[in-house]
């Protein structure tokens, strides 16, 4: 593809720190969500209910949904996502998480001087 062709597409990239007051509830509305979904096979569906039961993370990857972030915006069309959780060792004071800085659009997060090493389970879900 030629630059003009594809200079209509922009990479959108979002990072969130989220404290979790409440790991019962954000696992039984995964399971829940995993319940309603008519499409999920049921082989599938059992894998899905033993990782969220088993990892507050990957229950948050079954509920932030990026097609949710922008449905809504005119003049779009979502054409792929990627999206994933992990638990981390979060300290607001440390440089390591100052979102402020700017990286000139260059690189990962990572690169940036974003989130340190991650430990723990971790989720991603593609789509697109």
């Amino acid at each position: 593809m030629s630059t003009s062709e594809t200079s209509r597409f922009v990479r959108l990239r979002v990072e969130l720190v989220l404290a979790v007051d409440d790991e019962e509830a954000v696992t039984g509305a995964a399971l829940q969500r995993i319940a309603d979904d008519p499409d999920m096979p049921g082989e599938e569906q059992m894998h899905a209910q033993n990782a969220v039961t088993e990892d507050t993370a990957e229950a948050l990857a079954y509920l932030v949904d990026p097609f949710d972030l922008v449905s809504e915006v005119p003049g779009i069309e979502l054409q792929q996502a990627s999206w994933s959780s992990e638990r981390i060792d979060y300290d607001p004071g440390s440089p390591d998480w100052d979102f402020d800085e700017d990286d000139g659009g260059q690189g990962d997060a990572e690169d940036a001087g974003g989130a340190p090493d991650a430990h723990g389970g971790g989720a991603e879900r593609t789509a697109g």
